[in-house]
């Protein structure tokens, strides 16, 4: 579904991703784990088109994607970003229909709206609520709600467990499992390795711009390099 082959990035006189190659196919969850700084969110923010690349091809589906944000969620992938970045001074019920803006399909809209209220009924039950006043673990359903509303197939995701108590950021795995079984495509960043190799199919580890090794969880996992710099262990299961 998605392909990128050898991406380059730079801004600020930083070389943020060099020669960077993965892959994403049609119903799977990537993650991609790595420390602060190791170009996670600089790799989404150029898939959606925040950043331009200096070299290197993105491929959806094949082709070419298209430079623009606006365009790359027509292209069928949303983005649910670092911090959420939900519209604090909206209701929860506008920020949804956002997600939509896009979309003309009014019927379907409507049913969408309602998949995301049975997903997440916290939601519909502070629908009318300004989005600002919700907790942090709500805001992230928000987040995700809205990008379900694009209706897109290929979900990015960078960081939703960011900030989130313990219990909440299980609940927040548990859903973006069920968001695949929705038939959605998820890359994944997450700090929290455990949590996302425990969810994932495969996995990248990405390090200062480059990715240094990547397969299958259960072979990233099982790597005592990774285990020692990411999971806290040597040995053990995820």
């Amino acid at each position: 579904m998605l392909k990128i082959k050898d991406l380059h990035v730079s801004y600020g006189g930083i070389r943020a991703l060099k020669g960077v190659s993965l892959e994403v196919r049609a119903g799977e969850i990537v993650t991609i784990i790595g420390a602060n700084g190791a170009g996670k969110s600089t790799l989404l923010n150029t898939i959606s088109g925040f950043l331009r690349p200096t070299a290197g091809d993105i491929l959806y589906k094949g082709q070419k994607l298209a430079k623009r944000p606006d365009l790359v969620v027509q292209s069928g992938i949303c983005h649910v970003p670092e911090g959420r970045l939900i519209f604090a001074n909206l209701s929860v019920l506008d920020n949804l229909r956002l997600g939509a803006y896009l979309r003309a399909d009014k019927k379907a809209i409507r049913d969408d709206m309602d998949k995301v209220f049975a997903l997440f009924p916290r939601l519909k039950e502070r629908e009318q609520q300004m989005a600002g006043t919700l907790s942090g673990g709500e805001q992230q359903m928000l987040a995700m709600g809205r990008a379900l509303m694009t209706q897109g197939e290929l979900i990015l995701m960078d960081e939703p467990s960011l900030g989130l108590a313990p219990l909440l950021v299980k609940t927040v795995f548990e859903i973006i499992e069920t968001i695949r079984s929705m038939g959605k495509t998820i890359l994944l960043v997450e700090q929290n390795a455990f949590k996302a190799l425990a969810v994932a199919d495969r996995a990248y580890v990405l390090e200062q711009g480059r990715i240094v090794t990547s397969g299958p969880v259960a072979q990233i996992a099982g790597d005592p390099a990774v285990r020692a710099a990411y999971l806290g262990s040597k040995s053990g299961k995820i």
